[in-house]
């Protein structure tokens, strides 16, 4: 895992010059530094969930309230959202979620294989835009591209954090 994750500290700072008052996650080592920092953050509603598809719930309501909100999870969580992803795509509501990926790059955990393989034709069959990150050069550019997409033309985008950019979990 990354010590620092400079790219992160980026991409929050351009979240929050966009207008995302909002995050939700699952805690996860891979997006460590958006949760720290947006915890500390007295102007950032930042909520630790108990289940990932709370989150696409909190996202219909920051649209629906007229703020910004973006779902932090790990790969292996979307699973658990499948049903609830039809929430966005049927309210026509622009979703975002960053996905740290396990299951991918340098994998050692067996467990994680499955989802890991299978998550983007998962998140395609959802009629999410898929978006991955593979190095830190990549990170603000692409964020920045997912946010166009969903904000701007009402799309919901995943943004694959890949085991490259992350380094792969030690199991």
């Amino acid at each position: 895992m990354a010590a620092d994750q400079p790219w992160a500290h980026a991409v929050y700072d351009y979240l929050k010059s966009e207008g995302v008052t909002q995050f939700s996650y699952v805690p996860d080592a891979g997006h460590r530094v958006l949760i720290d920092k947006s915890i500390a953050d007295p102007d950032m509603n930042s909520v630790a969930l108990t289940t990932e598809e709370e989150g696409v719930a909190m996202a219909a309501g920051a649209w629906l309230g007229g703020t910004k909100h973006v779902l932090l999870m790990q790969s292996s969580g979307a699973g658990n959202c499948v049903n609830m992803f039809s929430l966005p795509r049927l309210g026509r509501f622009p979703f975002v979620t960053l996905m740290s990926m396990r299951g991918d790059f340098g994998e050692g955990n067996p467990w994680q294989m499955p989802m890991g393989m299978s998550i983007e034709n998962v998140l395609k069959a959802c009629e999410f835009v898929v978006l991955k990150i593979d190095s830190e050069d990549e990170a603000l550019s692409t964020v920045q591209a997912a946010m166009t997409m969903a904000y701007k033309s009402n799309q919901c985008v995943a943004v694959l954090l890949t085991q490259k950019l992350l380094g792969a979990k030690a199991f």
